[in-house]
């Protein structure tokens, strides 16, 4: 069957006097009459901050960009910068919400708004008037709140985007209302979590992209030939479709990559959806500070049956320093999330299952899991000859009595499923080599929890 077609939240969400210069193309997409690409040929158009203005006349605000700030005085000008250079031709909103900042950021933020309302942006302001920061998820939601666009491009105030960010996840948005919109990200400094930058960047076309549903009868994922992928979910469905003209196509397979990781598979600051979804989902959690907001969000977006979809470029500079929200939020509390989604998500529909690495990792997880699920674990697997010689590990936390012991076999006399718990690309392909050489399916008879 053919791709979905540009409809009412498509083209005829353009300003009239922007309709007349677009068609839709094959893939639904918007494009210009007279060019091979989806992008609109600016030589013809007026200068931005007249077309900005007119849009804002005219219609609703399309894109509100969200930027929650905190103390950040270092990072705001280029970051505000960044929001000027964008070559969206539709209205674009800045919504800012300042945490009860104590540094200069407050006045930087005043000196912006003159620069970017003159270039036909809107600047919306709100700020805690409290002496004490409430957190990045009440930033996010009071910024989300006081916003009027039918889209939300989250920002964080040490990031950059590129000049094109805002234009290709805008089209991407429109054909997939129900997803989260992401992109590739350039780490700063560049040395900084480099494997989990080039793991969070490698996910090409034949590589799997986010999401398990196992509510679903199947899961497909898009794989494109060049500017994006996505995965989304369609039971029994066979879709072609493209971005820019590219060809795409669905593929049935079961995918567990939200498993692997520390945080959502498209990260925070990436993020881009419709208002209304975002509605739908639910807001942040507001716990303050050491609370997981995003991946929190992102775990109930997937409960509501939302897609992940990315534009397979670059589009934002993601820096690194000590002072990052991120860091605030302690690995054991990441954990305990993920260990609870991959029971409701996965172990509640297994009656029993292995566990690849009978080391560290393997046992952590098993001590972490309830009840329930520790007595369906029939056994831990690895390659080590000194733990498979040991026969089996002890549960000593245990209050039973005698103490449960779980077999250690060799991972060749396993039996699926399997949740892995090896962390990737550190084997020297040695772990991927003995993974493939059982021919098990991925998200069917394993997932990676790593």
């Amino acid at each position: 069957m053919n791709g979905p077609k540009m409809n009412s939240e498509g083209l005829s969400s353009l300003p009239l006097f922007l309709q007349k210069d677009v068609c839709v193309g094959d893939c639904g997409m918007p494009n210009d009459k007279n060019s091979a690409t989806s992008s609109l040929d600016r030589s013809k158009l007026e200068p931005l901050a007249t077309l900005r203005r007119k849009v804002k006349e005219n219609s609703r605000i399309q894109v509100s960009v969200i930027l929650p700030v905190y103390n950040a005085e270092s990072w705001l000008d280029e970051c505000l910068q960044s929001v000027l250079d964008q070559d969206f031709q539709g209205s674009i909103e800045l919504s800012i919400f300042n945490d009860a900042s104590t540094d200069n950021s407050g006045h930087i933020i005043k000196k912006w708004k003159f620069h970017l309302e003159e270039a036909g942006i809107r600047v919306v302001l709100g700020r805690n008037h409290t002496s004490q920061p409430c957190g990045v998820g009440y930033a996010k939601n009071h910024a989300v709140d006081q916003s009027s666009g039918m889209y939300l491009c989250f920002l964080d105030s040490d990031d950059v985007m590129m000049p094109q960010r805002i234009r290709l996840q805008w089209e991407a948005a429109i054909q997939h209302p129900k997803c989260i919109i992401g992109c590739q990200i350039k780490r700063e400094p560049a040395k900084a979590t480099e494997r989990y930058t080039r793991w969070i960047n490698s996910l090409t076309e034949d590589q799997l992209l986010t999401q398990e549903q196992p509510v679903m009868k199947s899961i497909w994922s898009l794989r494109c030939v060049r500017n994006s992928f996505i995965l989304y979910l369609a039971p029994n469905k066979y879709v072609t479709q493209g971005l820019d003209h590219q060809a795409c196509k669905w593929v049935p397979r079961s995918t567990s990559d939200i498993f692997t990781s520390h945080g959502p598979t498209v990260i925070m600051p990436t993020w881009f959806c419709s208002q209304e979804w975002f509605c739908h989902v639910g807001r942040f959690d507001e716990g303050g500070k050491g609370t997981p907001e995003d991946l929190l969000f992102f775990y109930e977006h997937i409960r509501k049956g939302g897609g992940v979809f990315r534009v397979n470029k670059c589009l934002l500079l993601y820096r690194y320093h000590l002072q990052a929200a991120t860091h605030s939020v302690l690995e054991g509390t990441i954990w305990t999330h993920r260990v609870l989604f991959l029971e409701e998500r996965i172990l509640t529909r297994w009656t029993c299952f292995t566990i690849w690495n009978a080391g560290k990792q393997g046992r952590k997880l098993f001590r972490s899991l309830s009840h329930a699920n520790q007595k369906k674990v029939e056994a831990f697997c690895d390659v080590d000859k000194n733990k498979i010689a040991k026969g089996f590990y002890t549960y000593e936390e245990s209050k039973e009595n005698p103490k449960p012991k779980i077999p250690i076999l060799h991972f060749k006399d396993a039996s699926p499923p399997f949740i892995i718990c090896m962390k990737l690309d550190l084997t020297e392909g040695q772990f991927e080599e003995n993974l493939n050489m059982l021919k098990l399916k991925e998200g069917v008879d394993y997932y990676h929890f790593n």
